[in-house]
């Protein structure tokens, strides 16, 4: 089992340093700069809070259901943070390129791309519409954490699965 897992482990290090050390570009630079805090605490809390304060029914319930899977979407990211540590890639791959001051927490699962796919995912589903658009955006946010050396593509894809299942789950316990 541990040669599958050191297997696993290089091909994610292969890709994150593509990534974040062979794409890189000013003008790609600015903008994960910027996609990145889509999926921050202050820019999602503060989103959901003005769409559930200021949007006309239907669309005030989805903001709801959004807040709900962001809070629920929560607390398994932080009991994972806690019970599985995950050194960041910057603490394990010394040439990791850094655009943004380290971080202290763990890296395993991506909050930000937790945040950002539980936030969506309700508006993704009640409006097929904007799937394209919406999941592109939350797509951006998981890429940007690894473009900036904050997360491991897995990390990215816990949170994908996280975001998404809270979301789904708000949807049905208030749908």
């Amino acid at each position: 089992m541990s040669k599958v897992v050191g297997w696993l482990y290089e091909r994610e290090c292969t890709v994150f340093r593509f990534v974040n050390m062979k794409c890189h570009s000013r003008y790609l630079t600015s903008f994960f700069g910027l996609v990145t805090h889509v999926g921050g605490a202050r820019a999602t809390i503060i989103s959901t809070l003005l769409l559930c304060l200021l949007l006309p029914y239907p669309y005030k319930y989805w903001a709801i259901q959004s807040a709900f899977a962001l809070a629920l979407s929560h607390m398994p990211v932080h009991l994972i943070k806690k019970h599985y540590p995950r050194h960041r890639p910057y603490l394990a791959m010394p040439d990791t390129k850094m655009l943004v001051y380290p971080l202290k927490d763990h890296s395993f699962p991506s909050g930000h791309t937790t945040a950002s796919f539980s936030v969506l995912t309700p508006f993704i589903l009640h409006v097929p519409s904007l799937s394209l658009p919406l999941a592109t955006l939350a797509c951006l946010v998981g890429m940007s954490r690894i473009y900036l050396g904050h997360h491991y593509p897995s990390d990215v894809l816990a949170g994908i699965l996280l975001g998404g299942g809270s979301g789904i789950l708000a949807l049905l316990l208030f749908g």
